[in-house]
């Protein structure tokens, strides 16, 4: 494992451990986020622990241009139980993020220096923002970093039942109408599965982050989903 120092540097992702960790330490600057999402890797770690930067050799993504809405998210959708916006309240969503209580976690990995530093790449343009209101209260939403062909999805909350489904939803219909390769969700979990995320080897992730072309039909035969 790689140890940061003050210089704006990762090592290649060739160097993850099995884990999928590359590096700890380093700082949460824009600078440092910025090219750490450009590069592949991204950090995750416990409010009191050192930071720690990932590239998983499997990584949970949504190709936008294959994803099939179920019937039972289509159901809702139509229903117009929700409103949906975007980029107009990124601050109270991810601070929905951080302060959600979540089934069997205790604390949150979204310190305030996390929303500090990612508030921050909002004023800049790239952290971008999905809102889902309900009778003009936030319900619930999503927020991540916008490379502009992949989204790297970061976190999301629901206050009501099915708030974050719709934001996860609306956002995949708006990244296929405007050509992003992917949704990016990082590391896998059963939720995710059941909304229609998907792994890819790293090489592939990859591969689509340096804008190759890839058929993920086929990819995702292959990953057995």
């Amino acid at each position: 494992m790689y140890f940061l120092t003050k210089e704006l540097y990762f090592p290649s992702v060739d160097e993850t451990s099995i884990e999928g960790v590359l590096a700890i330490g380093g700082d949460l600057s824009v600078e440092r986020l910025l090219l750490a999402y450009r590069s592949g890797i991204f950090p995750w770690f416990n409010e009191d622990d050192p930071i720690l930067w990932w590239s998983p050799p499997e990584r949970m993504v949504v190709a936008p241009s294959i994803y099939k809405v179920s019937k039972s998210i289509r159901n809702l959708l139509n229903q117009n139980k929700f409103q949906v916006t975007f980029n107009q309240n990124f601050n109270e969503v991810i601070l929905g993020c951080q302060q959600i209580e979540r089934p069997g976690q205790e604390g949150t990995w979204l310190s305030d220096d996390f929303v500090e530093s990612y508030s921050k790449l909002h004023e800049m343009g790239i952290a971008k923002s999905v809102e889902v209101w309900q009778n003009e209260e936030l319900v619930g939403g999503l927020y991540g970093v916008d490379l502009g062909h992949i989204f790297c999805g970061e976190s999301m909350f629901s206050k009501v039942p099915n708030a974050s489904k719709v934001a996860f939803v609306t956002l995949i219909n708006y990244l296929k109408e405007n050509n992003y390769k992917l949704l990016d969700c990082q590391v896998h979990n059963d939720h995710l599965e059941k909304l229609g995320a998907f792994e890819v080897s790293r090489e592939t992730f990859m591969k689509v982050l340096k804008s190759e072309e890839i058929n993920f039909a086929s990819n995702k035969l292959k990953h057995g989903h």
